[in-house]
């Protein structure tokens, strides 16, 4: 197919190997990438409601007497799903080259749903933290392989708005744990909330038959019939893809220059900052997804209006994501992300003093808006920042810094909470993390392309 039929197509090059970036003449988004973005939002849904579920029943766990569960043990076991995650993430690249990309969500997707029903009839605190662990190297897998269906199978034009969309699945998963446990959890028990979350297996049969294969996972694999019938069928120049495979090739010999460009002396500062904040960033995302309702608990507020406010932080970080997203595209990535690190930290530290509801609410509105909702924000600056053949490597190794302090977070406060410290001493712990992400992010430089 000559590049004279890909415009008449509408389609333009896209660096992922796919004629896929719509021209200005059609402007229509191709249902395919409905589809696909549907599937891969409704999996970053499952995975944000396994994650928050644990959040929202912890402050009913710890006093269930037939488990005399102490806040150490209970930040342990919320941090055994996070390192679960570490360990999927890491290990998703390397099986999705032998399976695809399409077995490998599937897979997670049924991993961490069986692992559900395994949580919610666990006899024990110790099997219970162990299928915790199991499920989240399914939950690991999940964001690899669903941003990768999404940025494929969305038009050039069209990726970052798609992108967005499909990451708004993991707030929209946490707002709905919050629902459920509001609603559920103090009649019927946190194991229900558990068997809850098994549901999206159901969707499987829908998966294996509407969720098309990477194209480009296929034609590396030498099926190339299979990808010159979904080429065909969605559009998608398989000539471009399979010069995208010999590209492939040849940087797989340079990953290690890749790698070692990070610390180089032009991008090391950079990178330790971008990192830094990573830390800070994933500290206070699932430190206080984890610990917030029973945080307001202590504070002196009844379980429901604590779980009122756990559905309000995820809530708020669906608007932020999208509205920190428009922000950032007219003022700029670092003032935005900084700004709302900021407005986080000191609306944690406000939470320390009491108030009337409706400034509690507003506050953990911001602190989501300023957690949460940032992230997006991050990973498109540091996607931005880097280099196309770069960006990846870059992009995957800040989040894998991030994650230690992601599984970090639980368990220190767990501790504190056990040590008997003051209760606005958690608050503060999350404060002090977003005012020093705020400032972190604020000394990375301007890249060659004046990236701000």
């Amino acid at each position: 197919m000559s590049q004279t039929s890909h415009a008449k197509d509408g389609y333009s090059k896209s660096p992922t190997g796919f004629q896929n970036g719509l021209t200005n003449e059609n402007k229509a988004i191709p249902g395919i990438t409905f589809l696909v973005v549907m599937i891969c939002w409704f999996g970053m849904f499952a995975e944000g409601y396994d994650l928050a579920i644990y959040g929202a029943v912890l402050p009913t766990l710890m006093d269930d007497p037939a488990w005399s569960l102490s806040p150490a043990a209970a930040g342990s076991i919320g941090s055994y799903a996070l390192i679960g995650m570490l360990i999927g993430a890491v290990s998703v690249g390397t099986i999705t080259d032998i399976l695809g990309r399409k077995k490998i969500m599937i897979i997670c997707l049924s991993l961490f749903s069986v692992m559900m029903v395994f949580a919610a009839m666990a006899p024990s605190p110790e099997l219970f933290g162990l299928f915790r662990f199991i499920g989240g190297i399914g939950c690991g897998g999940i964001i690899p392989t669903a941003s990768a269906l999404t940025i494929e199978y969305s038009p050039l034009k069209r990726r970052s708005l798609m992108y967005a969309m499909m990451y708004t699945g993991y707030a929209f998963g946490g707002v709905f744990s919050a629902l459920v446990s509001m609603f559920f959890l103090g009649e019927y028990g946190w194991r229900l909330m558990f068997f809850v979350g098994a549901a999206p297996i159901l969707a499987v049969p829908f998966m294996i038959k509407f969720l098309p294969e990477s194209i480009d996972f296929l034609v590396a694999k030498g099926r190339h019939a299979e990808a010159t019938r979904l080429a065909n069928r969605y559009k998608i120049s398989i000539e471009s893809i399979k010069e995208s495979q010999l590209n492939k090739k040849q940087e797989t010999k340079r990953k290690t220059n890749r790698v070692a460009t990070l610390f180089s002396r032009q991008n090391i500062r950079a990178t330790m900052f971008f990192w830094v904040t990573f830390f800070l960033g994933l500290f206070m995302i699932y430190g206080l997804t984890t610990w917030l309702p029973k945080m307001m608990r202590e504070a002196g507020y009844p379980l429901g209006s604590s779980l009122g406010l756990l559905l309000m932080l995820n809530l708020s970080a669906v608007a932020g994501s999208l509205l920190a997203g428009v922000a950032a595209d007219r003022w700029g990535s670092k003032k935005v992300i900084s700004i709302s690190y900021l407005l986080a930290g000191i609306s944690i530290s406000l939470l320390s003093i009491k108030s009337s509801m409706i400034i509690v609410y507003c506050l953990v509105g911001f602190a989501g808006f300023g957690t949460i909702g940032t992230t997006l924000i991050l990973n498109a600056y540091i996607s931005k920042y880097f280099d196309a053949g770069n960006r990846g490597t870059a992009l995957g190794w800040a989040l894998g810094f991030g994650r230690i302090g992601a599984i970090l977070a639980p368990i220190l406060v767990g501790l504190f909470m056990s040590w008997n410290f003051k209760l606005s001493t958690n608050f503060y712990v999350f404060a002090f993390a977003g005012i020093m992400a705020a400032l972190s992010i604020l000394f990375i430089p301007k890249n060659r392309n004046g990236e701000i």
